[in-house]
């Protein structure tokens, strides 16, 4: 069962860097971020990283923790959060758990080959666990300004 705007979003667990585990329960009372990305260390990739990165101080201002997803694992998250100084986790959802919640697994066309991939995503769920706003086929420039605007007015409520 996908998420719906303006419902509850179900609980998951989820490995993530530094070794933690991450669960939405664990997060109530704050407004999650969760950005869901092709892959790490391709251009689009690190670039809405690098974004994310650089608004750190002002999602933690608006009482929003941020964590990227992808179906890489950890090794390979740890290696790409090292490189860019995420200052926020990474998940590792090899399993496509979280990607099948959100519903961003999509066909994609490259060189004329058809796949399945993830669908650059954002959603934000607010301090009672409901989704509030989600982002598909997203840009990457100015998506991280848009994303913090939200998080900030829904901060403000």
């Amino acid at each position: 069962m996908a998420v719906e705007l303006d419902q509850p979003v179900a609980d998951f667990q989820a490995q993530a860097t530094s070794g933690q585990s991450i669960s939405l329960a664990n997060l109530a009372g704050k407004q999650v971020v969760l950005y869901f990305y092709p892959k790490d260390g391709t251009p689009g990739c690190t670039t809405e990283g690098q974004g994310f990165r650089d608004q750190y101080a002002a999602f933690q201002a608006a009482n929003t923790e941020v964590f990227g997803v992808s179906r890489d694992g950890i090794k390979s998250h740890e290696n790409f959060k090292a490189k860019q100084a995420f200052p926020f986790e990474l998940i590792s959802d090899k399993d496509e758990t979280l990607c099948q919640l959100f519903d961003v697994i999509k066909l994609k066309k490259l060189y004329g080959k058809e796949y399945l991939g993830v669908d650059r995503s954002t959603f934000l769920i607010d301090k009672d666990g409901v989704l509030r706003k989600a982002w598909r086929g997203v840009k990457v420039p100015g998506h991280v300004d848009a994303v913090l605007a939200e998080a900030q007015a829904l901060n403000d409520k």
